[in-house]
């Protein structure tokens, strides 16, 4: 089939902004729409410039709800998108509060430097409002995992479980032959998750022959520590930091790692393996979230044994979950020691900034990293041993014992990506390596080709490919 091509807007040669545009016949729909992250000027450049007319989109079909899939799907809104976007029920749930929330925080850190009297550039100005965030829900189709649904006539789709967070999913794509030839079958991987991850159910691959196969790269370079080392270097650095009487500051994303870790830290607590000590969890979009998974049990993974014992899984005396404002500011001058997971994971946004700033100073306290730091981003900057760093347009002396736990990363290894593209079980006639930094694509690249995948393709942004 010479009719079928593919462009990628977002996630090539980078991790963020995934967005790929798929064009058949006439139709055109893009797999995510997500933000951009990392330099502020080149991050907005790339997020406020739509490069193809969302009035001439036919739908947006999601993978999961991470703002770098989701996050520009409001800036489509705005610019008079309003075709359907699917998703699974999950996602979509979880859409309706990150969404504002993106758009909440890019006015307040706007108007937040205004009244600081910092210089405002285009790169600081919100690239939507909160009213195109609400307009997105109105056109969010739910569809559950393992059931087809049609986008198109000659198009159907199945969301495959991939075991990333609440929700997540790879997309299996149909598009009907012409004049009695075969059908063409794209596979979307979004991004994929772990086995043995705590709260989701394992990652499902797509069975059977591929003819493209557009795959997420992340740690294709990296093999992740077990679930079980992860917990116990979380017991321990919780309890050396309680004993000095510091506070462990973690930037954490609000949705999927943040319940990882008050789940982990609960099963701790009920094992009496770190001190008890106040756990805050200052996000108001964390704590929307984790309201969201309490709605969606269904999609656990039933097999955890601390789920299994039917325990209240994100709730204990010591999590306190913070909304307020004021809550938060008095955080700033707690006493004792405490664990105070915020808001966003990259330090690009949001309460964890005033927190890394009040706190990062003192060498009683850590930062705790347990997720991916894209390039250029605070997050990255502090993970790397920069001193000073830059936060909220002021330079920090960086006192604080700076800290990382791989094992709780929500994306597969070498080993599990690997495995996933194993389970597929059929031939892979092509793939494209995306959502990753150059040398893990590189990685992608040679693990597929050992894997017997003969064209393996790493694009670059904006590169369009006949299918």
């Amino acid at each position: 089939m010479t009719d079928i091509a593919l462009t990628f807007w977002g996630a090539a040669g980078q991790v963020t902004g995934s967005c790929h545009l798929l064009e058949w016949r006439g139709h055109r729909v893009a797999l995510d729409a997500g933000l951009f992250q990392g330099r502020r000027e080149e991050s907005h450049r790339l997020n406020a410039e739509t490069p193809f007319d969302p009035r001439q989109l036919d739908a947006v079909i999601v993978s999961h709800a991470h703002i770098d899939h989701t996050g520009r799907l409001p800036l489509l809104v705005a610019r008079q998108f309003d075709k359907s976007i699917y998703a699974t029920p999950a996602t979509r749930d979880l859409c309706a509060i990150m969404l504002p929330d993106s758009a909440h925080i890019q006015e307040s850190d706007f108007r937040f430097l205004q009244r600081k009297g910092r210089t405002v550039g285009p790169e600081s100005e919100p690239l939507y409002t909160m009213a195109d965030a609400y307009r997105v829900q109105e056109l969010i189709e739910a569809h559950p995992y393992c059931r087809p649904f049609k986008v198109a006539d000659d198009l159907t789709v199945t969301y495959r479980d991939a075991g990333h967070i609440l929700g997540s999913a790879s997309v299996d794509i149909s598009i009907a032959g012409t004049a009695g030839a075969a059908p063409h079958r794209l596979v979307f991987s979004g991004d994929i998750g772990r086995w043995n991850q705590p709260i989701i159910r394992d990652p499902e691959s797509p069975k059977g022959a591929v003819d493209t196969l557009i795959i997420e790269s992340t740690y294709a370079l990296k093999q992740h520590d077990t679930t079980e080392d992860a917990m116990a270097r979380l017991a321990e650095v919780v309890t050396r930091v309680a004993a000095r009487g510091g506070k462990i500051l973690v930037p954490s994303f609000a949705v999927g790692r943040t319940q990882e870790l008050v789940y982990a830290l609960h099963e701790l607590a009920h094992a009496k393996r770190i001190p008890e000590i106040p756990i805050y969890i200052d996000s108001p979009l964390a704590v929307e979230a984790t309201a969201v998974f309490r709605l969606h049990p269904e999609i656990f993974d039933q097999t955890e044994g601390f789920i299994k014992t039917g325990a209240t899984i994100f709730d204990d005396h010591l999590v306190h979950y913070v909304r307020d404002v004021e809550e938060s500011k008095r955080l700033n001058t707690l006493n004792g020691p405490a664990i105070i997971i915020s808001a966003s994971g990259m330090a690009e946004a949001g309460r964890i900034l005033h927190h890394l700033s009040n706190h990062i100073g003192n060498p009683a306290n850590a930062v705790l990293f347990v997720g991916f730091q894209a390039e250029h981003t605070l997050g990255r900057r502090i993970s790397e041993g920069r001193n000073p760093v830059r936060i909220l347009g002021e330079e920090k002396d960086v006192a604080a014992e700076i800290i990382k736990i791989d094992g709780y990363s929500a994306h597969a290894g070498r080993d599990e990506l690997q495995r996933w593209v194993r389970n597929i079980g059929g031939p892979i006639k092509r793939a494209f390596c995306v959502h990753g930094e150059p040398e893990s694509l590189a990685a992608m690249k040679k693990l597929l080709e050992a894997e017997g995948v003969e064209d393996v393709v790493i694009p670059s942004h904006g590169e369009r490919f006949t299918l």
